[in-house]
């Protein structure tokens, strides 16, 4: 694999992380709700599910969710419910956001709390699986050993995915600070209704065939 290969696969992987999903969402409310510092777990759940993903991918389940209807489904449908549940927590704050900003430290989430939501929201989204497969194979060299060519890619990846992450929790810890209560808990039900949405259209979704 050549520099320019990597450039420009980190340059594409930017973009991709960057455009505002489910983990993205979760870490500019993670970054509201607990400020930067507690936001971290979060972020480290979305860099473990990077691997999780790219590995599996590299051992062929990309492959199979996408030959699988069955399979595709069992996936998709955990990731729609799960997406579904946190969506309709947030559409029943009640100004959540601004009083965690003065709560003690024991009544906030828990780091491993934190963590499981954006691991969980990343690992049970089929389009995540579809997404490596048809992504990752252009930029691998099939002339040269493939599993060091993984690793990279998925280092490269999560430093990027954790950079943005970064950015975004950073962003809604500072966002917050400048609300009133209703402007916090409005703040809330839109992330809410973002991840109903977004819920929604993981049900609709449908596996390419042909």
């Amino acid at each position: 694999m050549t520099l320019i290969t990597l450039l420009a696969f980190a340059a594409v992987a930017f973009i991709g992380i960057a455009t505002p999903g489910p983990t993205v969402l979760l870490a500019l409310t993670n970054g509201s709700r607990y400020g930067l510092r507690r936001a971290l777990p979060g972020m480290v759940g979305a860099v473990l599910s990077d691997f999780v993903l790219i590995g599996a991918v590299a051992l062929g389940l990309g492959a199979l969710l996408a030959a699988s209807e069955f399979w595709f489904s069992v996936v998709k449908w955990l990731g729609a419910a799960y997406l579904a549940f946190l969506g309709i927590q947030m559409l029943r704050s009640t100004g959540s956001l601004s009083r965690a900003l003065d709560a003690a430290p024991a009544n906030l989430g828990s780091s491993r709390a934190i963590f499981a939501k954006s691991f969980l929201v990343a690992v049970t989204n089929p389009k995540g699986y579809l997404f490596f497969s048809a992504f990752l194979p252009q930029f691998i060299d099939p002339a040269a050993a493939q599993a060091q060519q993984y690793v990279l890619l998925a280092l490269t990846f999560a430093a990027i995915d954790f950079l943005v992450m970064f950015g975004y929790a950073a962003l809604g810890s500072q966002a917050v600070r400048l609300l009133k209560t209703s402007g916090a808990i409005w703040l809330d039900r839109i992330c809410g209704g973002v991840l109903l949405a977004l819920a929604g259209s993981l049900a609709f979704y449908r596996r390419a065939t042909g």
